[in-house]
């Protein structure tokens, strides 16, 4: 025969309710672990025994995680539900939960640094060292990118300074090139104005610088034949020296 229905009611026999306790706290942790996994859900759970004594689950063990989201849901469910005009009680109660909230905040930075750490028991201090594990491999993560990212940029830049390089190499190449083609040319032309001189104009061979003048004594066939000469030289020398010769 099957089980029958268990009356719900608190169990008297002390031993039976701790008994019971401790096989259905186990049950809703595995349940809530389940339905985590299979659905993929966010799940977080939290028992507190009779003797005060705290059992919690959460999903990928951050419960604070958790805590904040239900207190952002929460509030925004209550802001759209508010219809009517908030009141100074209202207000004293949200600096309550924010100061509240800033302490927990506080607490936990402290937590993070690794200070006051003293009051945190082995599933909690399992649960910081789990987030911080989880924030490490996040921030080597962005710095291998970073690393990675910076280093392909410095091999773009590498290589486009070894294009450049060329680049000029090979111009510089075909300068030198163009320089010993022209230096040939302008050897030969430099031998050409070498060789070529200027053509000095032919001396005056019809000067007769060394003509004796007769003197004033001679007869007049030889007067006459005087002054025939200087006729015939007047034509080719200078003006200047006819000038001195008339003188």
């Amino acid at each position: 025969m099957g089980r029958g229905r268990v009356q719900l009611k608190r169990i008297e026999n002390k031993i039976n309710r701790q008994v019971t306790f401790s096989k259905r706290r186990s049950g809703l942790l595995k349940k809530a672990h389940e339905i985590s996994v299979l659905c993929d859900a966010e799940v977080g759970l939290i028992v507190f025994s009779t003797k005060g004594k705290l059992f919690e689950y959460s999903t990928d063990s951050c419960m604070e995680r958790i805590l904040e989201r239900y207190e952002r849901y929460s509030y925004a469910e209550r802001q759209l539900n508010a219809t009517d005009v908030e009141t100074p009680g209202s207000w004293t109660l949200e600096h309550a939960k924010l100061k509240a909230r800033l302490e927990v905040l506080q607490r936990n930075q402290k937590h993070y640094a690794g200070e006051e750490l003293d009051t945190l028991s082995m599933k909690e201090l399992q649960n910081l060292e789990h987030q911080l594990d989880s924030g490490l491999k996040h921030i080597r993560s962005r710095k291998n990118q970073l690393m990675h990212e910076s280093i392909s940029e410095l091999q773009k830049k590498d290589k486009a300074l070894q294009e450049q390089n060329n680049n000029l190499s090979k111009q510089v190449k075909e300068r030198e090139k163009e320089m010993a083609q022209q230096t040939p040319w302008e050897q030969q032309s430099h031998d050409h104005l070498n060789s070529s001189s200027f053509v000095l104009p032919h001396p005056f061979n019809n000067l007769h610088m060394g003509v004796a003048y007769p003197t004033a004594g001679d007869n007049g066939e030889v007067e006459g034949s005087s002054r025939q000469q200087q006729q015939n030289s007047s034509s080719v020398m200078p003006p200047w020296m006819l000038r001195h010769l008339n003188g």
